[in-house]
């Protein structure tokens, strides 16, 4: 369908978009942030910075009778030097609760970095579009779930007929974790298990997960204190441990200041700390890890554990370690706070699921297992019985959530 059949021309404005705490104003249009820019900006890393702008969880969400709809934007895409190119983005479309089209933007910026230095190359691109014609006839509701690996800034919805925002109406689950968390492997964003869990749960998704960036910020920590949410979980240890930030004495206290933090400002929010899913090559060797240059030479994208398993001994961290401390700093600050709970990662994803489904890259899970993360965390978080989230009274409806503030600079 021609664009002259797509009179209607729609600006992106913020009660369109779910899931992106910032917007960002462009010259042509506006750009989603999952982190204020002032806890960019006290990061400093443009690793983070990346990683916040890519939109992972959001989405555009209205009502239309529109046939046909074309979102135009501008997609910017990072690849590594030397590693394999990563697949596009997938804009995916949802009609009344269902996958019905996917899309991607045939042009876009490339940033390339070398893995050793740092250094980015950027070649320029125009903005691009994705088309999805027809749409089933008649009122409908309509999420467009923006790529969860590539900066997209949006420019306007095209329609043939008028779109209308909708407001949410269910609990805010509010979920911090690292790139597994934002997708890494999987292979569009509805596929991701955050928004599979979501699905599944019936919860309205804010997805703080960060490639590489799940490192106990005190920046985070108080995003999250600010943000509204009914429910929170933050799935720790896989960074701090690949990163080798930090020792054992640092990590603890780290977490705890992490948590006192957010219950400034949620007290009473049911918490679910979980730990790291299996991981081989760092359950029992220290970060940092390292891509594997070995594979590299063959074509293939994998990472390896580069520590001395001796250097627990003296502090180093490794996600059997990462466990045993998060368990206990829940169990004991769980005598006192009775909406604190913990969930060890390796129910979501463990030795059985690593033999059947492996970590392609000896790091991220691949899609199918993001579906079985997604799903089992739903059923453990949000389902019928569950325990480990539990509304503040079992005998009380969820409260309605309230609006998330955007702010657009």
């Amino acid at each position: 369908m021609s664009t002259a059949a797509r009179p209607l021309s729609t600006p992106i404005t913020p009660d369109l978009v779910r899931g992106a705490p910032e917007l960002e104003a462009t010259p042509v249009g506006v750009r989603a942030h999952r982190l204020p820019a002032w806890a960019v900006a006290q990061a400093a890393d443009p690793r983070l910075a990346m990683a916040e702008s890519q939109p992972s969880g959001v989405r555009l969400r209205f009502a239309t009778d529109a046939t046909a709809l074309e979102l135009r934007a501008h997609a910017t895409r990072f690849r590594y030097r030397g590693a394999p190119p990563r697949p596009f983005g997938v804009f995916d479309l949802v009609v009344d609760g269902r996958l019905t089209g996917q899309a991607s933007v045939d042009t876009a910026t490339v940033v390339n970095i070398d893995m050793a230095t740092g250094a980015r190359e950027i070649t320029h691109a125009d903005a691009g579009g994705v088309l999805f014609d027809p749409l089933p006839a008649g009122t409908k509701r309509v999420e467009i779930w923006l790529p969860h690996n590539e900066t997209i800034e949006l420019l306007e919805l095209r329609s043939d007929a008028p779109v209308v925002p909708l407001e949410e109406d269910r609990p805010v689950w509010l979920h911090h974790g690292s790139s597994i968390s934002q997708g890494s492997n999987a292979l569009h964003p509805t596929g991701i298990w955050p928004v599979v869990a979501a699905t599944h749960g019936g919860v309205d998704l804010l997805n703080l997960g960060f490639g590489g960036s799940a490192l106990l910020d005190p920046f985070v920590a108080r995003t999250i204190r600010d943000t509204p949410a009914q429910v929170i979980s933050l799935k720790l240890g896989i960074n701090v441990v690949n990163a080798d930030l930090m020792r054992k004495r640092a990590f603890g206290s780290a977490v705890h200041g992490f948590l006192d933090t957010i219950r400034d400002g949620h007290p009473q929010t049911p918490l679910l700390v979980v730990s790291p899913i299996l991981c081989p090559i760092h359950e029992h060797t220290p970060g940092p890890g390292a891509f594997d240059l070995d594979a590299l030479a063959r074509g293939e994208l994998r990472f390896r554990a580069t520590g001395d398993p001796e250097g627990v001994d003296q502090g180093q961290l490794t996600l059997t370690v990462v466990r045993e401390e998060l368990a206990r700093i829940v169990a004991e600050r769980s005598a006192e706070d009775r909406f604190l709970s913990y969930l060890d990662g390796r129910e979501l994803y463990g030795a059985a699921d690593a033999e059947e489904l492996p970590l392609p890259d000896d790091l991220h899970p691949g899609a199918e297992a993001h579906l079985r993360i997604g799903r089992r965390f739903a059923d453990i978080a949000f389902g019928a019985g569950a325990s480990l989230v539990a509304r503040p009274e079992a005998d009380t409806e969820w409260p309605a959530p309230p609006e998330v503030t955007r702010a657009v600079s």
